[in-house]
């Protein structure tokens, strides 16, 4: 069995659109396609003493052990690749459970589709799959020790890819209100689209102010603003030299004392309830080294215990008593033994994995229980405390017990005047007081610190007490009641039209005022202006766009390709259009026939949001049965007023557009308003190109459903042309003299029968076709081409691609010759194979009048040729 290819889709996709994220592995079962588990000694019995989980696995019998009676009946290699992909993962810590085994229309080909967390995971859960199922096929033992080496790596894969704690609760209020997300540089998490984006790093957000972030990070600063808004503070001083150290003691009242940091975080270099010289030249050493600036503070040291108050947006959320990493004793067990009891508690992990951190035995630990009195080996008494660290954080195997509901209201008072006092939304006040249910002052206690970008995992996960929803109102302060996330997107995608169509919608929508940013096969753009040329009708340029804080409005092209290879980049769309499906681009990605098509091209259909629209061609079958899957309401376009469809759609008040006497129409209920004249739209070449007519109403459906009035639309269209500059490649009809060249990027039988519907109208001089076809096409697609050539044009040039996409040079061509000779027309050809030659000839021998169409590889090329500078023209007399 051979890994042919891996395919990572992050975004509604042909295999699900509520599962985005999801591996696609093409495999070569070669001479095993026929052979079933069953028929291999000992392979059942090798996967259960690998795998024991499997067993959970219910598969099609719908019970538990299902897969594995499968298994023993007999099933597929590729069914057993799916389930251990998934095994792999779980073991390691990941919930996945969606998975596929698809097989395809060539022989021992199959498709294994399985979830994953994280996308290097499930990659690696499915090269280590198809390993495993090889070696056990080839009646094998798949060595234990690769096992673990497989599960190591994944595990490693999900660790160094986790969110941290606080942030990651951010992200699940954020995915419970339906806000999309992406991880961006530096650690920075985008929540929404465009222009109405936010940002955070860790509990810092847009709206962070950068001086209030500085000023925190400067405890001595911190302190001086808070003492001059009255607000309780220790008494203290900062040092640079230790030799200032013990006059510094004497000034702030003598022993005890605090030292720490000028400018640290996380309670790293911090030493409390120092009564000795010694202990606080040995707290200095410690202060120093984590001071950036080499300075230390040394603080009147107040008793009682260490609370963290959270404000955010000027409200106090939650409220934790810190308790340092401790044991308590039980009159039988040493200290040690008692730490390692404790970090053997299932709510412990290591880092933020879990409520609690695992407490870590060092140098400090052993300085803190000698200051106690205490050894490793000390036996405590039943009752009796040892405290193993010098601060409360929870990342040193600290404890929170809630108490937001006990403090006092003046503490709740003085919390946010000190947040606002350093210019913090979202701040940690740490206080110390022997009791938080009285004021500060009546207990002599003190605020000590002002944090920046404060942890969440005390709050929503405290060791006692009420867990708070702490994110809920960083949420609310990101996007505030009315407030938007993401901008409204229109999705179109069709087998031909699509661009035009998206470059029309833009235009429209544009009339609004609005930045439009917008995707197509020729470049991205914002506003007027290029961002990158090339075929960008991927996810990658949707992220593009999506992404870009200016954009307002988002239109995408969204291409086969792109949904096949990675999904669509967003998890839903305001309006999707589907303009056509036609025999284009069968074979590739496994996709054989049209109706597999017409499900491709339906994801976007199916992205459309409740209260969305989707708007449907009434003219194809395939996509008109794609409303019965759209949660949005349907709009439908049709070139035929009698159109069964529509008419019905009609009658039961729906929104649709149509074409009548030579007119375009649009109907809501009784509403019926004429939009225009086909004759007053540029596109549509006079009203002689009915698919351009066709691309006209979907794009009118699409804007009206998003906001753009009637007279917008009206001024849209009779400002939009198939012009070079507009629409490059898309029906450009350049007079050349004196005669006519026509461009058009049409490369499929549908895109050529429709062109083809233009060029019978066209009766003057002769009708020249300068004809090719990619060479990824099936051979029936390129004969067809040459038939459909054969009925419409006098004279044919048949030229090849100069990517061949694997073909002999001359083997796409002779394939079109096969096809236009066997028409039986009067219709004379020749075969230039280079493309630039091949519309040079045409363009030479011309006659007046005559219509030269040209389907070119590369568009600028072909329309370079047709200036008067750009060698492709005949010679003026």
């Amino acid at each position: 069995m051979e890994l042919l290819r891996i395919l990572t889709l992050a975004g509604p996709n042909y295999w699900s659109v509520e599962r985005p994220n999801l591996i696609v592995l093409r495999l070569d079962l070669e001479a095993k396609s026929e052979l079933k588990t069953a028929d291999i000694p000992g392979f059942h019995g090798g996967l259960t003493r690998l795998l024991p989980g499997l067993e959970s696995h219910h598969c099609i019998p719908g019970h538990w052990g299902g897969f594995l009676e499968e298994v023993q009946a007999g099933t597929s290699l590729a069914h057993v690749v799916e389930h251990i992909a998934l095994e792999l993962q779980y073991i390691a810590g990941m919930n996945v459970g969606f998975s596929r085994t698809h097989w395809t229309a060539t022989a021992g080909i199959a498709l294994v589709v399985f979830e994953y967390e994280q996308a290097e995971a499930g990659r690696v859960a499915g090269r280590a799959a198809v390993h495993l199922v090889n070696t056990l096929a080839q009646g094998q033992d798949y060595p234990l020790e690769e096992l673990i080496q497989d599960l190591g790596e994944l595990r490693q894969i999900r660790a160094e890819a986790a969110l941290g704690p606080s942030t990651e609760a951010i992200v699940r209020e954020c995915e419970v209100r339906g806000i999309p997300w992406q991880e961006r540089a530096q650690g920075m998490i985008q929540f929404g689209y465009g222009c109405y984006q936010r940002r955070i790093q860790a509990t810092q957000t847009n709206f962070t102010s950068i001086l209030g972030v500085e000023l925190a990070g400067d405890k001595e600063g911190t302190k001086r603003m808070l003492a001059e808004a009255g607000i309780p503070i220790p008494h203290g001083t900062v040092i640079r030299r230790e030799q200032d150290l013990a006059p510094a003691i004497q000034a702030v009242g003598g022993y005890p004392v605090v030292l720490k940091p000028l400018d640290g975080n996380h309670g790293r270099g911090i030493t409390l309830d120092i009564h000795t010289l010694v202990q606080a030249q040995v707290a200095y050493d410690l202060a120093v080294a984590e001071s950036r600036a080499g300075r230390v503070i040394v603080e009147r040291f107040h008793r009682g215990h260490d609370h963290r108050i959270l404000v955010v947006n000027g409200q106090v959320i939650a409220v934790a008593q810190r308790v340092p990493a401790h044991v308590t004793g039980d009159g039988t067990l040493t200290i040690a033994e008692l730490v390692a009891q404790v970090n053997r508690d299932p709510q412990r992990g290591e880092g933020h994995d879990n409520v609690l951190t695992k407490i870590i035995w060092d140098e400090t630990t052993e300085s803190i229980l000698s200051h106690q009195g205490y050894q490793p080996g000390t036996v405590l008494r039943r009752g009796e405390v040892a405290y193993l660290k010098r601060t409360a954080n929870l990342s040193t195997g600290g404890t929170a017990v809630d108490c937001t509901d006990a403090m006092h209201p003046e503490n709740v008072w003085l919390a946010v005047r000190a947040a606002a006092a350093v210019g913090l939304d979202i701040a940690g006040i740490d206080v110390v007081t022997t009791d938080i249910t009285q004021p500060l002052r009546a207990t002599d206690g003190v605020v000590v610190e002002v944090n920046a970008a404060p942890g969440f995992r005390m709050h929503y996960r405290p060791s006692q007490g009420l867990a708070r929803n702490v994110a809920a109102p960083v949420v609310d302060g990101l996007f505030p009641t009315g407030v938007p996330h993401r901008v409204p997107i229109i999705a179109i995608t069709g087998t031909n039209g699509k661009t035009t169509t998206t470059r029309l919608t833009a235009h429209l929508v544009k009339q609004m005022g609005k930045v439009v940013g917008f995707t197509t096969t020729d470049g991205t753009y914002v506003g007027d202006y290029l961002v990158e040329p090339g075929d960008n009708t991927g996810p990658q340029s949707a992220r593009l766009i999506l992404n870009d804080p200016l954009v307002q409005v988002a239109v995408l092209e969204s291409a086969r390709g792109g949904i096949l290879r990675s999904g669509l980049a967003f998890a839903e769309c305001d309006v999707g259009v589907v303009l056509n499906v036609a025999a284009d681009h069968l074979g590739s990605y496994d996709i054989d026939t049209i109706d597999e098509m017409a499900k491709v091209k339906g994801v976007v259909a199916e992205v459309v949001r409740p209260g969305g629209t989707v708007v449907l061609n009434a003219d194809d079958g395939r996509v008109a049965a794609m409303a019965e899957r759209s949660r949005g309401r349907v709009a439908y376009f049709s070139l035929h007023a009698d159109n069964p469809i529509l008419r019905t759609h009609r009658r039961r008040g729906g929104l649709a557009a149509g074409y009548d006497q030579g007119e375009l129409w649009l109907y809501q209920g009784d509403w019926t308003s004429r939009i225009l004249r086909a004759v007053e739209v540029p596109l549509t070449l006079g009203g002689r190109v009915p698919f351009m007519i066709a691309n006209a109403l979907a794009a009118t459906l699409a804007a009206f459903a998003q906001g753009v009035t009637l007279e917008q639309i009206r001024q849209g269209l009779r400002t939009f042309t198939a012009s070079a500059t507009q629409t490059p490649g898309r029906m450009n009809l350049i007079p050349v003299g004196a005669f006519h060249a026509l461009v058009d990027y049409a490369h499929n039988p549908h895109g050529y029968a429709a062109v083809a519907d233009f060029v019978r109208s066209w009766h003057e001089g002769l009708r020249i076709g300068v004809i090719g076809g990619p060479g990824d096409r099936r051979d029936e697609d390129l004969v067809q081409l040459g038939e459909i050539a054969g009925r419409v044009f006098d004279w044919v040039i048949i030229k090849e691609d100069d990517d061949r996409r694997g073909r002999s040079w001359g083997e796409a061509a002779e394939l079109i010759r096969a096809g236009l000779t066997q028409t039986g027309t009067a219709c004379r050809w020749e075969m230039i194979l280079d493309e630039t030659t091949a519309i040079r000839t045409a363009l030479s021998k011309a006659t007046p009048g005559s219509l030269v169409v040209v389907f070119p590889e590369q568009v600028k090329r072909a329309l370079e040729l047709m200036r008067p500078d750009g060698h492709g023209l005949p010679a003026q007399p």
